[in-house]
């Protein structure tokens, strides 16, 4: 019962659930990623964690299972964590979303096929809300959700699944994405930590929700591009932006400033709600995402990748690797802010695996437990 539990990630990105897990207690023995400023980020904290876990960089489809066990030294069911959030754009709502027509979407099945050869104790999965409504190959909707529940149970597990707000455990932002937790005995979601004003109650009292100015204050003035900073707090903002973004209120996007110039709007539609948005230090923040980087509540700048880590609950001593980007620069692989926006928040992963560490210990001392 008192052996250290076992985890592998698989895409795991800039290491989100990553910390969360490894803050749970986990002992994280590998984590399979193939962007390479990712890898760069992993290995530049594991190294300064002094962290033994290994970064496996290549695409998931060309590992093979077996020597990858062996090299690391493990056998079916010894992993007792085995996590991951797949790529999601075949999913996305704000996308074309052409489910497992879009190879992307086929990687979510990447899980299933480890899951079978590792045969870890519990499996935990992050994908957006778009998977519920996922067409399958028949084009029924909903149907990728179902064919990957069906075998998770071929597997012999029971899938649990909850959609979860980041801001109802203490994220500042209003991020809702599904999470799966297969396991052999069922498993409990926790409940929330935090709540919004007006759902409070009198017999249950939970703080409000953490707003964006507590969590970004205090940073100081970024750097300018260009100037070396570990911590990333680097401003990229192009000046056309700077301009753009003066005379849009705190908490308010361009497109709906109509009293501003036509010039300064530009082709911005009523439904661009997220271009040239300035976030509002009194609420949590929007969705942060790959294509648009949101705006500074005061300042006429972008947001910088440690104000981006700060919204998204990375800590204080994380570091990225890789380049840095405007909104209208253009890198191959994952640039800062983007590897920040596809993380899992690293709250959310720690408080989920919590859980499961309960439900791992419960059952191992169901298992070992003697009845007089």
């Amino acid at each position: 019962m008192n052996k250290t539990l076992k985890a592998i990630s698989l895409f795991s990105g800039a290491g989100g659930m990553d910390i969360g897990v490894k803050q749970a207690g986990f002992n994280l023995i590998a984590s399979v990623e193939n962007d390479p400023y990712c890898c760069q980020t992993l290995r530049a904290n594991i190294k300064r964690q002094r962290e033994n876990t290994k970064v496996i960089e290549s695409d998931i489809r060309e590992i093979n299972l077996h020597a990858m066990m062996n090299e690391l030294g493990i056998s079916p069911g010894e992993v007792d964590l085995l996590f991951g959030g797949p790529p999601c754009q075949a999913f996305s709502q704000i996308g074309k979303q052409r489910g497992l027509e879009d190879e992307r979407g086929l990687l979510l099945f990447q899980m299933i096929r480890f899951a079978k050869i590792l045969s870890p104790k519990i499996v935990l999965i992050e994908q957006v809300r778009g998977l519920l409504s996922a067409k399958d190959r028949n084009g029924k909707r909903g149907g990728v959700f179902k064919e990957l529940l069906k075998n998770l149970e071929k597997l012999d597990y029971v899938a649990n699944w909850q959609l979860i707000n980041a801001a109802d455990y203490g994220v500042p932002q209003l991020r809702k994405r599904i999470f799966i937790v297969a396991t052999k005995n069922g498993f409990q979601f926790p409940q929330p930590t935090h709540c919004q004003n007006d759902q409070q109650t009198s017999l249950f009292t939970l703080p409000n929700y953490t707003k964006v100015g507590e969590v970004i204050r205090g940073l100081g003035f970024p750097a300018p591009k260009g100037e070396e900073r570990e911590d990333s707090h680097v401003d990229v903002t192009p000046d056309g932006d700077r301009n753009r973004i003066k005379g849009v209120p705190e908490g308010a996007y361009l497109a709906a400033q109509t009293h501003l110039p036509k010039e300064q709007r530009g082709k911005l539609t009523p439904k661009d709600t997220t271009k040239f948005l300035r976030l509002s230090r009194n609420k949590p923040a929007n969705t942060l995402r790959c294509g648009e980087i949101f705006f500074h509540p005061t300042e006429e700048r972008y947001l910088t990748p440690r104000e981006y880590m700060k919204i998204q609950g990375f800590p204080d001593d994380y570091i990225l690797k890789g380049p840095l980007r405007g909104r209208s620069g253009n890198v191959r692989f994952l640039d800062q802010h983007r590897q920040i926006a596809n993380s899992v928040p690293p709250p959310i992963a720690k408080i989920l695996a919590q859980e499961i560490k309960r439900t791992l210990l419960c059952q191992n001392y169901l298992k070992y437990s003697v009845t007089p």
